[in-house]
């Protein structure tokens, strides 16, 4: 009798603590630390950055009227991607669990990157056409879409710039990142190459945000550089850029 009613006291506070943690429980992203989301975002943004400079390499290919298939299939591009990544972080790319945050991530840009190389391929293997239009920076902003979208809310990339600088409007700096542009990343002790992170508001919702400079280099300035003003082969007016000056910044969002 003693042990059913030691039971009968103590079953409804296990249920209720069960109940309060459902109601309760901490969402993934919260229960990660800067340090984890930091290291989240450097690796979204450098496999980000690989693919683009896949795509950067391959724009005389992409462009050779007198070829047909360039060989720049999905899986050559993932193929080509991984190889990036390992030359700019010395490791192997290696997919996290499927469940955390940094797998969801993680799958969500490689299969963007798949579904943009797919899209793209009779563009891009359009025999007797010089110019194909599909630059690096459209590639970038295709491939960060379809991350925003395969995410599902539960982070967001893009490109951005000093204001000066932006093209498609879609890349303007909002409030925050023209801040860190402008005030930060501008400033002559800044440190080269090292992202700003901070918890702040993304689009009204509490955020964990991340931002990395970007750095104008030789083959940017085909478009970019100088003489200020005159067009580049896209018909743009070139930014009047200069080799390894501020050109954009790539930033990050882990919502919370």
């Amino acid at each position: 009798m003693g042990r059913n009613r030691y039971f009968t006291k103590t079953l409804p506070f296990g249920l209720a603590l069960f109940i309060v943690s459902l109601f309760f429980s901490v969402p993934a992203a919260t229960a990660l630390s800067d340090a984890d989301k930091t290291a989240i975002g450097t690796e979204i943004t450098t496999i980000y950055r690989a693919a683009r400079g896949v795509i950067a390499k391959s724009q005389k290919l992409i462009n050779d009227a007198s070829k047909g298939d360039k060989g720049l299939s999905a899986d050559a591009v993932i193929a080509k991607t991984k190889e990036n990544y390992k030359k700019a972080t010395g490791g192997d790319f290696k997919m996290a669990d499927a469940g955390s945050l940094k797998g969801q991530t993680q799958a969500a840009l490689i299969d963007a990157i798949k579904n943009v190389m797919n899209d793209a391929q009779s563009l891009i293997n359009e025999k007797g056409k010089g110019l194909k239009g599909f630059l690096p920076a459209i590639f970038a902003k295709q491939m960060g879409d379809g991350f925003n979208k395969n995410i599902s809310g539960k982070a967001y990339i893009k490109l951005t710039a000093p204001k000066s600088y932006v093209r498609n409007r879609a890349n303007r700096p909002d409030k925050w990142e023209a801040n860190v542009i402008e005030k930060m990343f501008k400033s002559a002790g800044y440190e080269k190459n090292k992202v700003h992170t901070e918890n702040a508001k993304h689009k009204g919702k509490d955020a964990f945000r991340l931002i990395l400079p970007e750095y104008y280099k030789k083959a940017c300035l085909n478009c970019h550089g100088e003489p200020k003003g005159e067009k580049d082969i896209t018909g743009g007016k070139k930014e009047g850029g200069k080799l390894g000056e501020l050109g954009g910044a790539i930033s990050f969002v882990i919502y919370n």
